[in-house]
């Protein structure tokens, strides 16, 4: 199995896999001085969206913190899982090896 260099990636390929990225987001810590930092620092500072539009990461929205930049990021991880349950079953009644007396 042959590995093609980019340099043989066909364009509409490469326009493909931009294109893909459009739209995506991401949070940056708005500090002063040396520029963002790791997410993870600081998480009660303002955070700024910015989405890529195919070029450059423009600005989106502000988010107040942390954790309100991460509902905007992922909002798939806010909404309950379907039937209503929350995924877990629980133990059936029985006397298995594994059970206590």
């Amino acid at each position: 199995m042959e590995h093609e260099s980019p340099a043989d990636e066909p364009l509409s390929a490469w326009v493909e896999r931009r294109d893909a990225r459009i739209g995506r987001l991401r949070a940056v810590p708005v500090v002063p001085g040396d520029g963002p930092r790791g997410a993870h620092v600081n998480p009660d500072e303002p955070r700024l969206v910015e989405r890529w539009n195919g070029h450059a990461w423009e600005p989106y929205v502000f988010a107040s913190d942390l954790a309100e930049a991460k509902r905007l990021l992922y909002p798939e991880a806010n909404t309950p899982p379907p039937g209503g349950s929350s995924g877990r079953r629980p133990l059936a009644p029985g006397t298995g090896r594994h059970r206590k007396a």
